[in-house]
């Protein structure tokens, strides 16, 4: 039997740069139906702009007489299959173009439609889905004459979803991001598949980051704040539950002077300092610098951050009031549609995963074979960390430039 003979990119340029595909009326007939072939599926909430649900559409329609000028078809289509079905006719000739939406939505407008962008599609080859991931293990390690005679596809798509949450701890590149501003609450909530943070950097004016440090050898964000009568007791209400209050340990962290932590000095304290050193000793400026016993660990103006697990956010120093953050954090790789997949680099260690994971809760596999493939899963577990890493010998040459710096 001969082996077919096809690439694996299906898109054409058109589509996958500009997020566009075009077509060509070839017919007047009303119910004239185009077929798509994005890697994206076509999302329809509704053909007409006046409806709420015009807005989950993930893509527009547009339309042309000579394939120069293009408007948005605003009249009922529907969408089957990845196929768009025009419920009227058009007119014989008429040029058609599907353009995928970008991620903030797009401007479209009236004009041309290949303008726009498709980001969500750009980078996709990288990745496999989990669904090509199952597939692929069905017909490769299922069936006669294989280790795992048998397997349900439902026992495999337990275990790969098992893979992809722990291989996004540590493995796969699975850390996000979010750009937010610190607001007079100075907290934050954490995002809805948040796992663990990973940094804290607060934004500058020339877009530089600086790193945030956790407050965790300075406040806490206590779990509970029961209220207490004049013996020190904790009060409770009718039903016999504790009575609480605010905390207080978080209000005095709100109201804090950073300076009393990190010993900066501002501009009126310094300039007594020197008024005092120079007429008190005549040293004057010599002084300057000479901050002896300052504790490394807190000497340092970006501020700090602290974890409030018992309100789901994050809470931050006064001194990073209004200032803009980003938030980098893991996530377990299954909360949305666009996180469930695998790097190609991890690929093979994610089909090693499953026949250990399969075999070691199978009754009956001999220990030496469960033992086999749990080296197996280590070592390419081990190869997949590497490949991901993303280590660059020239990034590594130009941070080991710094060596011949003259220290003055």
């Amino acid at each position: 039997m001969p082996i077919p003979n096809g690439g694996l990119i299906t898109e054409t340029n058109e589509q996958y740069y500009a997020g566009a595909q075009g077509f060509r009326a070839l017919t007047a007939l009303a119910g004239q139906s185009f077929a798509t072939t994005f890697n994206t599926d076509l999302i329809l909430g509704s053909s007409d702009p006046t409806q709420l649900n015009y807005a989950l559409n993930n893509f527009k329609l547009y339309t042309s007489a000579d394939g120069v000028t293009y408007v948005e078809y605003i009249l009922a289509f529907t969408a089957v299959n990845n196929s768009i079905i025009f419920t009227a006719a058009i007119p014989l000739g008429t040029y058609v173009i599907v353009q995928m939406k970008a991620l903030d939505g797009g401007s479209f407008g009236a004009r041309d439609a290949t303008g726009e962008t498709v980001e969500e599609n750009y980078g996709g080859y990288s990745y496999i889905s989990i669904n090509d991931i199952v597939d692929n293990f069905m017909v490769g390690y299922v069936g006669d004459g294989k280790l795992i005679q048998t397997c349900k596809k439902s026992d495999v798509v337990f275990h790969v979803k098992r893979g992809m949450q722990e291989f996004s701890y540590d493995t796969l590149k699975s850390i996000k991001s979010q750009e937010l501003t610190i607001p007079p609450s100075l907290a934050v909530i954490l995002p809805q598949d948040y796992v663990n943070y990973v940094r804290i950097s607060s934004i500058d004016n020339l877009g530089v980051k600086r790193i945030i440090y956790p407050a965790n050898n300075l406040t806490i964000s206590p779990y509970e704040m029961p209220l207490q009568d004049n013996a020190g007791q904790p009060t409770q209400d009718n039903f016999g539950d504790n009575l609480e209050g605010t905390s207080i340990t978080e209000e005095r962290w709100k109201t804090t002077n950073d300076r009393q932590i990190t010993g900066v000095f501002n501009t009126d304290n310094l300039n007594a300092f020197f008024d005092f050193m120079q007429d008190g000793y005549g040293y004057g400026m010599g002084a300057y610098g000479r901050r002896y016993g300052l504790n490394p660990a807190t000497t340092q103006i970006n501020g700090w951050f602290n974890m409030n697990e018992r309100e789901g956010k994050v809470a931050f120093s006064s001194n990073l009031l209004d200032r803009l953050i980003v938030l980098e954090y893991i996530s377990d790789g299954l909360a949305y549609d666009l996180d469930s997949r695998v790097p190609k680099m991890a690929e093979d260690a994610m089909y090693s995963h499953l026949l250990y994971s399969i075999l070691s809760t199978r009754a009956g596999t001999s220990e030496s074979v469960v033992q086999r493939f749990k080296r197996d899963r280590s070592a390419k577990l081990r190869n997949a960390k590497i490949r991901l890493s993303n280590i660059k010998l020239d990034e590594i040459t130009q941070v080991m430039r710094g060596k011949s710096k003259w220290i003055k």
